[in-house]
């Protein structure tokens, strides 16, 4: 009886090591073709805004990681954009501004 705990008790412990390097393993970030969409409710397609929101279409990498990180840091006056920008870390707004620059032009 006392060999067949031993033997429960590791497997359980072998289970429970196997589920902790498991829940460990980080999840891939977003990618930018996945952050961008979120873009183009306001901004519309590809960034081309038909009305009084500023198309972002053909900006370029830096000017849009600028604009969004003042957005972020509220050096920019904005009424959504500051919200938006907020949730987003410094790394997201980077591949947001590249994906945005390499294909909306």
């Amino acid at each position: 009886m006392t060999r067949f705990r031993g033997t429960t008790a590791g497997a359980v412990f072998v289970i429970a090591a196997v589920a902790c390097v498991a829940s460990a393993q980080t999840i891939a970030p977003p990618s930018g073709a996945t952050l961008a969409a979120t873009c183009t409710g306001c901004h519309g397609p590809a960034g081309h805004s038909a009305g009084a929101i500023p198309s972002i279409h053909g900006r370029t990498e830096a000017d849009l990681l600028q604009a969004m990180l003042d957005f972020k840091n509220d050096r920019r006056p904005a009424t959504m954009m500051n919200r938006h920008a907020k949730g987003f870390s410094d790394e997201e707004l980077a591949t947001l501004a590249r994906e945005i620059a390499a294909n909306w032009r």
